[in-house]
């Protein structure tokens, strides 16, 4: 066949997502504090998108009205049963059908990017609306529709309060501000001063010297002097100097070291001391005649060591302060239902308020001449558009999500971990009508607060572990805290071996292999039955 060049067609499918659609994806695995900083940047770029001040504004008057007219609305309640099995929404909470989710799984080549909005938005979405004051189309995340206000919710989180404690947080003196201002009086070369700063760059937020990327067989304060081209002994000179600082154990190499710092400090570094700090490991594994032997003394002396060790600081440094801890804010809030059941809403705090500003548009629009700005205008509403309606399926798959969830585990909500059921993301999946991948972005960085402590969402979905009498299956979650009950309640005359584990829950109606509790030992960071054996002994 000669090779010469032709035309063909060819029909072929593909899956092609839109910029908009690839938005909304993305939306969906954000979690609140990464959804509030894209919107902040979306603000600043797209001059037709506002912020929705009215929503800040504290209506303390009103607010006690509103909580009781939410209550007895009982919007989005979720009613369960106390024994397991379905939940029934109640007569108002569930009346709306909820609007068809934006099809983030099976997007095809001709989707509409207004597509699952239309009963979402039937009339005010236009860009024909005109009127006097300023025309906005509502994201509609902080109304009625969600949930009452945060106070209602019984854990309700930010705000512009006066009794907002967060907001009055003030920062602490950093461990390595501390460092330098006792360098500054301690040192007086220019020379060492430049070193001791430069040992402080070194120092993490606990205290230790961590030297990176150190050459096989090289010393780290070898590395500092070739680095600053200065002698070794004026590394060592100014290392010494800044273990003598407050805290004490401060610019330690290693925990031994840390350990022996604040032990000289107390003049108790003796050589009986030195050698049970170099022989730390012993003290781990419990093997107490092997210390006695090496460090001359009896197991009454040892265990005196071993008091004092444990009275000493192993991270010095954290006592300063560092990064305030932000914490964690939760995306929906659970709590029980006058009439049985549970109520689920969605924390309006973490939902961003925005308008898309109709009325600016069609003024700016009416007075340009140029087809190129013309078309940024276009542009411009039409991504505001589109992420007024993203957040807004974006709560509202949150807020189905959850509920969901707390139909399937509401034994946990009721009666605690021990009543957790096995549960996967095909479940939810199937029960709300939407794509696993779907349901596992909605589920990542997401925060449930309920009456025994705040979640995450994966927290709720667990492997299963067969039952010995063919019944329902056991979720891992649950065995792993029956094997912590065990091991909290075991007396230390009778300690419990993995395979004494092993048939005291499958006399529970569990079929586990041991492998799998020494597996979920491990992960519990729970010694082996020999380790416990020693250190209860120790300790009595």
């Amino acid at each position: 066949m000669a090779l010469a060049p032709r035309l063909e067609m060819r029909q072929g499918q593909s899956l092609v997502m839109t910029p908009q659609l690839q938005q909304a994806i993305k939306l969906l695995q954000l979690s609140n504090i990464e959804l509030a900083s894209f919107v902040e940047q979306e603000l600043e770029k797209n001059p037709l998108l506002d912020r929705d001040e009215r929503a800040e504004i504290p209506d303390l008057a009103g607010e006690s009205a509103d909580r009781e007219r939410a209550d007895a609305a009982n919007t989005d309640a979720v009613s369960a049963d106390a024994g397991g099995g379905d939940a029934v929404g109640g007569a108002e909470a569930l009346s709306e059908p909820d609007p068809a989710p934006v099809s983030l799984d099976d997007a095809s080549p001709t989707t509409d990017i207004d597509s699952g909005f239309e009963d979402m938005y039937p009339d005010d979405t236009g860009s024909d609306r005109s009127g006097t004051e300023a025309d906005a189309t509502p994201a509609a995340l902080g109304g009625s529709d969600w949930s009452s206000s945060a106070g209602g919710s019984g854990g309700g989180v930010g705000g512009d309060s006066e009794l907002d404690l967060e907001s009055r947080l003030t920062r602490d003196l950093t461990l390595h501000e501390h460092m330098t201002e006792q360098l500054d009086v301690a040192v007086f070369d220019p020379a060492k001063r430049m070193i001791g700063r430069y040992l402080i760059d070194c120092m993490d937020d606990a205290g230790y010297l961590r030297f990176d990327d150190l050459e096989d067989g090289k010393d780290g304060l070898d590395d500092v002097a070739d680095r600053l081209g200065s002698p070794r002994s004026d590394v060592e000179d100014v290392l010494s100097i800044m273990q003598g600082f407050e805290p004490t154990g401060v610019m330690a190499r290693s925990l031994k070291e840390c350990m022996a710092l604040q032990l000289a400090e107390m003049d108790r570094l003796d050589p009986a001391m030195q050698c049970f700090l170099d022989n730390l490991e012993l003290v781990a594994r419990r093997e107490l005649p092997q210390l006695c032997k090496l460090c001359g003394v009896d197991e009454e002396d040892i265990r005196d060591m071993i008091a004092e060790i444990r009275a000493l600081d192993p991270r010095p440094g954290l006592m300063f302060g560092g990064e305030t801890a932000a914490p964690v804010v939760p995306d929906v809030f659970v709590r029980a239902a006058q009439g049985g059941g549970w109520t689920v809403e969605l924390n309006t705090e973490t939902l961003p308020r925005v308008l898309v500003n109709q009325q600016y548009y069609a003024t700016v629009s009416g007075a340009t001449q140029k087809k190129d700005d013309k078309l940024y205008l276009s542009d411009c509403l039409q991504s505001a558009n589109w992420l007024v309606k993203s957040l807004d399926q974006r709560a509202r798959t949150i807020l189905k999500v959850s509920r969901e969830i707390v139909r399937q585990q509401d034994g946990f909500f009721a009666h605690g971990i021990s009543h957790l059921k096995p549960l996967n993301l095909k479940t939810i999946a199937d029960a709300i009508e939407m794509h696993e991948s779907t349901v596992s972005r909605v589920t990542s960085n997401k925060f449930m607060a309920t009456s025994r402590g705040v979640f995450e969402l994966k927290y709720f979905f667990t492997s299963a572990i067969s039952s010995t009498d063919g019944g329902d299956a056991h979720s891992a979650e649950a065995v792993r805290h029956r094997i912590r009950e065990l091991v909290d309640a075991e007396s230390p005359s009778k300690i419990l071996s993995d395979d004494k584990i092993v048939d005291i829950l499958k006399l529970s109606g569990i079929d586990i292999a041991r492998r799998t509790v020494a597996k979920y030992r491990e992960a519990m960071h729970i010694p082996s039955s020999v380790e416990r054996r020693r250190a209860k002994r120790l300790s009595a």
